[in-house]
């Protein structure tokens, strides 16, 4: 019938404007992160109870610094901070797991069994309103974070990607980050595993607000940047920026 030529035609017209897929041969996270190492990352948030923030700071710097320097554990405390600017009286600690998932599992079975810990774990569930942590990969085009001197301030800036987009927002940074490191600003790019999936935090390290805002003005100067920020910002859902200062015992001062 007409009707059924029709819908035959439009059907091949369709065929015609249908984007063809390639097949992928491995995970995004193979593509995008380091071959080199097998290092996993955990990021933490810990809204604190405002009356209870320099308790809280206080209990840390007591019991962190002595899993970060204890051989018998496969982690490294990355940097450790309050919040600024952004979300109020928050936490904010980077681990770094050398090995993996092996390695986060022989962390977590074994702090399980210290008595240190659980009874940190205790003092500080009471000065808590609400947690939550992400496992995290590193960016292979991003240097791997290490300590820094100080006096510095840190800001972590977090990006919601729309689904699929992961592999475009990397080759596009994969070319941005060599702009942005020309004053040594650039600390670590992370994309997540586990948790809120297809999020991106980048840290960066400045020495006050004001050469912050000097710096990332200066990047409109160099060729590149701006087509990288017209061709990135389509892919975020949304997007948030943390200022944060380091606690006394944080590696990254």
């Amino acid at each position: 019938s007409r009707f059924l030529y029709r819908q035959f035609c439009l059907s091949g017209l369709k065929s015609l404007f249908v984007r063809k897929v390639d097949p992928r041969k491995d995970a995004h996270s193979h593509l995008l992160a380091k071959k080199e190492d097998n290092n996993l990352y955990k990021i933490q948030f810990h809204n604190v109870k405002p009356e209870c923030l320099d308790a809280y700071n206080q209990l840390c710097e007591s019991v962190l610094p002595s899993i970060h320097t204890n051989p018998d554990y496969p982690c490294e405390l990355v940097g450790t901070w309050n919040t600024w600017y952004g979300e109020q009286d928050q936490a904010v600690h980077l681990w770094r797991y050398r090995g993996g998932y092996p390695a986060l599992t022989e962390v977590m079975n074994k702090l399980r069994q210290n008595k240190e810990f659980m009874d940190y774990r205790t003092e500080r569930g009471k000065m808590l309103l609400s947690r939550r942590n992400q496992l995290l990969l590193e960016f292979s085009f991003w240097n791997e974070p290490v300590p820094r001197s100080g006096p510095n301030i840190y800001e972590l800036r977090s990006y919601q990607l729309r689904p699929g987009t992961m592999i475009e927002w990397g080759n596009y940074w994969a070319r941005a980050i060599e702009i942005r490191q020309q004053n040594q600003e650039a600390v670590g790019g992370f994309f997540s595993q586990i948790g809120s999936l297809y999020q991106v935090h980048h840290l960066w390290a400045y020495k006050d607000l004001e050469s912050r805002e000097t710096i990332r003005n200066a990047a409109w100067h160099r060729d590149g940047w701006d087509e990288v920020v017209y061709y990135t910002v389509p892919l975020i859902q949304h997007m948030e920026s943390r200022i944060m200062i380091p606690m006394k015992t944080s590696p990254m001062k």
